[in-house]
């Protein structure tokens, strides 16, 4: 349809990655899907998102009042909140706690940065100035022992304005229990603040443990101003362009939210882009009958895995975006680690070959990219052994052609020489190295969690992960690669999958003996209400909505908890005992006689189902075409191969590729090693094999 008549049939997922912008943009008139990638704009998001968008509407730079009405959705995995926090460009924050608890974010849990380290520095996100106390006090029970002193809290709260604070969290010890006192004194916050700014603790984290909770809200309250003024000028922007639709943002747990919720809790965006593509692999290997998968993100930072089992992708109860930031608020679980095509290789004082975690990032960028940078890179490796060629456009165009040569003096330079290596050998050092970081990475989510990795496919994705794919499977001993479609795209395209789903938690900290259950099944109702009024606000169509319901629970004595998944038919003594020793065993091999049962958090999440995306969208159309476009050189284990060189994207389904060969489409690179055969599935994926 055209960009000003007929009805908005365009959904569009952004991925807003350190490099590239990627959107992919679903036709749901006509079922077609195409993949716009423009440069991003690091500092300035909003300008690459709406390039981006100019890009998918055919509409010029400025757009115009009707160059973004053909679109109906937009889905954003936005990594604004992630690099604030990462670079401390965070708003000015107070904190008003209980007298006594000023340094909770300080004290943290006795950890480290560097757990053997003598000496270690930590800054808290708010200097202990802005940190003030009033009196008021609640016990672990929920017992209201001392009402807060509102007339402190209105100094206090001044006190914090005339110090230039933006915005500031109310932080009371023990208000998950009892949050009274918590919310008198955000009436009277609210009442003096002079913007929306003001996070409560219990209504972000209700939730025992201080330090985890004080540390959720504060960064919640830090990231209000950055995230919300972000969404805030985006929506802006396009609704001056005629976009009449929803504009919606990817959760870390992998499910999307309004733009006003993640305006109230930017703290659940914190691993957005990385959750909406493991979510999209997990879409598509379920599709592809791989239900057990292991993903892995290769972008030009970082390296990011995550393990999918049965079809589900594993949730974290909590992360740490850097020492001491710590964001308790469920997520996709992922390891991650700096080793992306942009990764520096350098040879250490002690003669060892190093690769990342520092970055060339996209400026200046891989020496091959002829913006001043002069150290190599990953990207280099790959370009001077000939699996990137370097007279072909990458990215779909956006740079014309890359300089071997540079890339070349600065391997010869930076490792080759220090190390008395061949430049070719050095250049396969830098991969040999980069490809051990990355199975290490896989091993920390399979192996040290108990999966066996041979008993799971392997996926890569993002710009770089084709060009490792074989020596992953080599490291790690996976059976079959799975390459999907648009590797480049698929955080973009796991924006346009996702459903919409909403997370609560209460601590009840009793013993099962001790719980009231018809008041905990009215607590559920009263969560899964919350819960659904956030989804009814957003204004999308659902297909369905269901939700989830686990308990948090432990034997008496024990620190760490076993989320057990439970139904409402099952709140009840023996339903929930059964429910937890059967998951204990499972997780244990056997459960313990005689000591207490303890439930510790209710955890509720509701989901509502957006209409299904289907996947042979994606799959090839017609006969295509199984003929080589040409010959490629490449190095590979200390000596040259005439690769067979392919567009990947023209391959027809069944179409059959043995190695050596290079698959190239315009968001990424597949590099098929000699004894790997590669097959064209009905969805368009390539699985990889051995075939020797």
């Amino acid at each position: 349809m055209s960009a000003v008549s007929g009805t908005p049939s365009l959904v569009v997922g952004v991925d807003v990655g350190g490099t590239f912008t990627d959107l992919f943009v679903l036709d749901e008139a006509s079922g077609q899907a195409r993949i716009v990638k423009v440069p991003s704009t690091r500092g300035e998001e909003a300008r690459g998102f709406m390039n981006g968008i100019a890009k998918v509407t055919g509409a010029n730079a400025q757009g115009g009042p009707d160059a973004a009405r053909a679109i109906a959705t937009i889905v954003h995995g936005t990594t604004v909140g992630t690099n604030a926090l990462l670079e401390r460009k965070v708003a000015r924050t107070g904190i008003l706690t209980t007298r006594g608890f000023r340094d909770v974010l300080e004290m943290r849990r006795r950890d480290r940065p560097q757990t053997w380290g003598l000496r270690g520095s930590y800054t808290p996100v708010v200097p202990r100035a802005l940190r003030l106390e009033v009196d008021e006090r609640v016990l672990a029970d929920g017992t209201l022992h001392t009402p807060v002193d509102l007339d402190q809290v209105k100094v206090q709260a001044q006190a914090l304005l005339d110090a230039g604070c933006e915005a500031i969290c109310i932080f009371f010890i023990h208000g998950y229990a009892n949050p009274a006192n918590e919310r008198v004194a955000a009436e009277v916050v609210r009442a003096l603040w002079p913007n929306p700014h003001v996070t409560v603790a219990s209504e972000v984290l209700p939730e025992i443990r201080e330090f985890e909770r004080c540390s959720t809200a504060t960064l919640n309250a830090a990231l209000q101003p950055v995230v919300g003024s972000y969404l805030e000028r985006l929506e802006g922007d396009l609704r001056a362009q005629g976009f009449g639709g929803e504009l919606l943002i990817v959760q870390s747990n992998g499910g999307v939210m309004s733009r006003q919720t993640a305006c109230d809790v930017p703290v659940r965006t914190a691993l957005s882009g990385p959750a909406a593509g493991v979510m999209a692999c997990a879409e598509i290997a379920r599709a592809a009958g791989f239900p057990n998968v292991i993903t892995g993100d290769m972008g030009g930072t970082s390296f990011d895995v995550s393990l999918i089992a049965e079809g589900q992708a594993a949730l974290a109860a909590q992360t740490a975006i850097e020492f001491g930031l710590v964001v308790r608020s469920p997520m996709i679980q992922i390891e991650t680690i700096g080793a992306g095509g942009g990764s520096i290789a350098s040879v250490d004082a002690g003669g060892m070959l190093q690769v990342g975690p520092e970055s060339a990032g996209s400026v200046p960028g891989p020496a091959c990219y002829g913006r001043g940078n002069t150290r190599p890179t990953v990207t280099d490796a790959n370009v001077l052994l000939g699996r990137i060629a370097a007279n072909r456009p990458l990215g779909g165009g956006l740079l014309q052609a890359l300089d071997a040569k540079k890339s070349e003096d600065a391997i010869r330079t930076h490792v080759a020489e220090p190390l008395g290596l061949d430049v070719m050998a050095a250049a396969e050092a830098i991969l040999t190295v980069a490809n051990a970081r990355m199975a290490g990475a896989i091993r920390v989510v399979s192996i040290e969690r108990g999966h066996d990795p041979r008993e799971f496919a392997y996926m890569p994705f993002g710009g770089g992960g084709g060009l490792h794919v074989c020596a992953m499977m080599r490291e790690v001993g996976v059976r079959t690669g799975i390459v999907p479609r648009y590797p480049g795209v698929t955080s973009a395209l796991g924006c346009v999958m996702a459903d919409m789903r909403h997370d609560a938690v209460q601590t009840l900290n009793l013993s099962l003996s001790e719980v009231d259950w018809s008041a905990l099944s009215a607590r559920v109702e009263s969560l899964a209400q919350a819960c659904q009024a956030r989804l009814d606000s957003a204004g999308v169509r659902f297909e369905g909505v269901h939700d989830t319901i686990s308990l948090d629970m432990l034997y008496m004595g024990q620190t760490h908890t076993l989320q057990v998944t439970v139904t409402r038919e099952q709140l009840n003594a023996a339903g929930v005992q059964a429910a937890f020793e059967a998951a204990y065993r499972h997780a244990f091999g056997r459960v313990l006689q005689g000591p207490v049962i303890r439930v510790m958090n209710l955890r509720y999440a509701r989901i509502g189902r957006r209409p299904r995306f289907d996947l042979a969208v994606l799959a090839p159309q017609g006969e295509g075409s199984t003929q080589p476009v040409g010959i490629q050189r490449v190095y590979h284990q200390g000596r040259w191969w005439d690769a067979q060189r392919y567009a990947r994207l023209d391959l027809p389904v069944g179409a059959q590729v043995q190695g050596p060969a290079i698959l190239e489409q315009a968001d990424t690179t597949v590099w098929l090693e000699p004894g790997f055969s590669a097959r064209v599935d009905t969805l368009g994926n390539l699985l990889v094999e051995r075939s020797a």
